[in-house]
């Protein structure tokens, strides 16, 4: 009988049962390959994260790289961060229903999991989207927030916005609909209030058919506070708690469309209409000619161990 041990956390939050939940397995050297999706469905969390060693270790004193090439396409802006060697250790993400390259509270949970017993001030993770430096601040032993440099999302109109809006109940949105992927796509809908989102009843069969993948966020506020809700039923999600990888591009989101200024880090509430409240921070760095970073933070706490035994 083979023991898989998992340790489960709450991301953006401080507070356990609140955040989005996340199965961490920090040794999946031993899993067979054909049991890794029948374990994140069993878990049936947002993602649930395998660890492996490092393809190219990092060298104690390798940081992130910085700055990014901007490159112009026919139908959308990519940015591609410069090449990045070396990681503390390898994560492989999957949703209930499939692997991902990337997303946001898994690795974020992740680093909060794999730094608690180091002294280290940063944790760099390889991803399917490259390596993920996730800086640590912490109150003596116990790490209090992580602030990660995510992928630089390519960027580009979406091609159903009819069909996403009558799925959503909605006539129109206050900014223009458009699709960022940074390791997974998602959608932005932008509503005159919070109110609004608040009452949104979407019609989750509808937005399931127009993709596996697609992450849906609508969203409002001003200034720096802002609310969202996340939908991504064709992935087995109806309504996530908090969506890591999808807040660092809302956050450029609105200031390409000048609603904040570039470097403006904003403050997200999420999670609330699942009983998971939760809180990110994001802010997009440089201008929309020449992004340089994207970064997201928060905070995560352990609530759980145990272990499989098949």
């Amino acid at each position: 009988m083979a023991t898989y041990r998992y340790v489960v956390a709450d991301v953006f939050t401080d507070t356990p049962l609140q955040g989005n939940q996340l199965a961490v397995f920090t040794d999946a050297t031993a899993i067979p390959e054909e049991l890794l999706q029948p374990l994140a469905r069993e878990m049936n969390f947002s993602e649930t994260v395998f660890c492996y060693p490092p393809t190219r270790p990092a060298p104690p004193d390798e940081t992130a790289s910085e700055g990014a090439l901007h490159q112009e396409g026919n139908a959308e802006t990519v940015f591609v961060l410069p090449p990045q060697e070396g990681g503390h250790a390898r994560i492989r993400i999957f949703t209930p229903a499939f692997e991902v390259p990337f997303a946001g509270h898994p690795t974020l949970g992740t680093a909060f999991v794999l730094a608690g017993p180091l002294q280290a001030d940063e944790i760099r993770l390889e991803t399917g989207s490259g390596v993920v430096p996730v800086r640590l601040e912490r109150e003596g032993p116990k790490i209090v927030f992580g602030r990660m440099s995510q992928p630089l999302p390519t960027i580009g109109p979406f091609p159903d916005e009819r069909a996403l809006l009558a799925g959503l109940g909605l006539e129109r949105s206050e900014l223009p609909v458009e699709l960022y992927d940074n390791g997974i796509p998602h959608v932005y809908v932008c509503l005159r209030g919070r109110d609004a989102v608040a009452a949104l009843e979407p019609d989750l069969v509808s937005l399931a058919r127009l993709s596996a993948t697609l992450g849906i966020n609508c969203f409002a506020g001003e200034g720096t506070r802002w609310k969202t809700r996340m939908f991504a039923p064709g992935g087995g999600v109806p309504e996530d708690p908090a969506t890591g990888s999808a807040a660092g591009p809302l956050a450029l989101h609105l200031a390409r469309h000048g609603r904040i200024s570039f470097g403006d880090e904003i403050e997200i509430s999420q999670g609330a209409e699942v009983g998971r409240p939760s809180t990110l921070y994001a802010r997009a760095v440089g201008s929309a000619e020449q992004l340089e970073a994207v970064e997201v933070g928060g905070s995560a706490v352990v609530v759980a161990r145990g272990e499989f035994r098949l």
